[in-house]
């Protein structure tokens, strides 16, 4: 029996997402405590009647709280999963729409180039904020990040608290599911071992997870056969990628629009209409609508008891209850020797083994230089990142700009920077 604390529990998407895969592990989490927390009081209350309704049907396996006031849940805990997010989409919008104005070429603004800068500026006070609460209330617990951007937040945690933690984000499973409708195959014979950063990650092997068969060759060649058509059943382009795989050798993950954050000729293959906020805005509307009708007995739940999500938090939970020695494609953790030729000090995504005493990395050597190289400068910008963001520090902030390839003069940098601290002062105490 644990007690599971998931902060932004009133997220649909997380709360949905984190929900099934726990009663999808409720034989062995049975007796557990499940503490939610939001902010948002009406979304909190949400999602509680809506767990409360999976319990239900599932035979009480879990006890469920719900509180507005971190501080109280975190008592106790064993686990703590934080996924949260400040006015996600309205300013996001910001931060693709100030950049792109100002002559930025860039595809998504959401983890790399200006938009990443100010969305890893607005998270990380807040999660710093939550892991010092952590620290105080419930030193022994193990932290799963799934906040965004997954590095730069995981760097913040590294360099400025003394958590046990790990960041995670299901981009390799993106990747077995591509991979496995090229290859006829089903995902979970898709044995990818990559390695690199989160959202820019290279897939050094592919592999059958049965036969252990080198899959690469045919990959490459279903990639320039069909690959035009399987991404359009994904709804979204497979250029970018294969055209990195092409020159560099390697395939990249998770997608071409989060690969293409890092790369300032991403928008030659993406375009440069960024992220369909109206849709999803919509969608998420919808969606919400659904969870009501869930929440209050208008359709029933059993269907979303019988089978996981896949977005591994759970899984690793009950693989350390279990000493089970778990393989885990992909894991976000401070970098030991395990990518030879990128920093120590750097967060890096590699696979890993789980079990009572943890999650232990696997070492997979280095990259091949040039897609290393690649890696060192984002790593040196996500330094830049987490300093301003953690200090107010406009000169670091203006230096991680500067840095960047998608940055082409100094005034445009400057002007990015001033027009998006003064649209988001609200968000931004630590510059006041």
């Amino acid at each position: 029996m644990s007690k599971i604390v998931l902060i932004g529990a009133g997220s649909y998407a997380f709360g949905y997402a984190t929900f099934r895969d726990l009663f999808a592990a409720r034989t062995t989490l049975a007796g557990s405590t499940v503490v939610l927390v939001d902010i948002n009081p009406q979304a909190l209350q949400l999602m509680h009647r809506f767990a409360q309704r999976l319990n239900e049907a599932a035979g009480c396996p879990f006890t469920f709280t719900a509180t507005t006031d971190r501080r109280a849940a975190l008592p106790g805990a064993d686990f703590v999963i934080i996924s949260i997010a400040v006015r996600r989409n309205e300013l996001w919008r910001l931060d693709f729409q100030i950049p792109l104005k100002h002559g930025v070429r860039h595809v998504l603004g959401e983890n790399g180039g200006p938009g990443g800068l100010f969305h890893a500026m607005r998270n990380i006070p807040i999660i710093l904020d939550i892991a010092h609460d952590i620290e105080e209330l419930a030193p022994h617990a193990f932290v799963i990040n799934f906040t965004n951007p997954e590095g730069r937040i995981c760097q913040a945690l590294h360099r400025y608290t003394d958590l046990k933690f790990v960041g995670l984000c299901h981009g390799i499973e993106m990747m077995r599911r591509v991979a496995g409708r090229l290859l006829d195959l089903p995902p979970q014979q898709i044995d990818p071992t990559a390695g690199g950063l989160n959202h820019f990650s290279w897939v050094l092997t592919l592999r059958h997870a049965e036969t252990g068969a080198d899959l690469y060759p045919a990959f490459r060649q279903a990639v320039r056969e069909r690959g035009d058509a399987v991404a359009a059943e994904f709804g979204h382009t497979l250029s970018l990628s294969r055209y990195l795989m092409e020159t560099f050798g390697y395939w990249p993950l998770p997608s071409d629009d989060h690969v293409g954050e890092y790369l300032p000729y991403a928008w030659e293959f993406c375009g440069l209409e960024g992220y369909p906020f109206d849709r999803v805005d919509r969608e998420s509307a919808e969606f919400r609508q659904q969870v009501e009708r869930w929440a209050d007995g208008v359709e029933p739940v059993t269907p979303l008891l019988t089978a996981e999500m896949h977005e591994r938090a759970i899984p690793i939970i009950t693989a350390m209850l279990t000493n089970a020695h778990q393989y885990e494609l992909s894991v976000n953790v401070p970098n030991r020797g395990y990518v030879a030729n990128l920093p120590d000090d750097a967060i890096v995504e590699v696979p890993a083994v789980v079990d009572a005493n943890g999650i232990h990395p696997i070492p997979i050597g280095a990259l091949p230089e040039p897609i290393a190289a690649l890696c060192r400068t984002q790593i040196t910008i996500i330094d830049r990142v987490v300093e301003a963001g953690v200090h107010g520090d406009r000169h670091a902030a203006l230096q991680a700009l500067l840095l960047d390839p998608h940055i082409t003069s100094a005034r445009q940098a400057e002007a990015i920077l001033d027009e998006l601290l003064t649209a988001q002062r609200d968000y931004l105490p630590q510059f006041r």
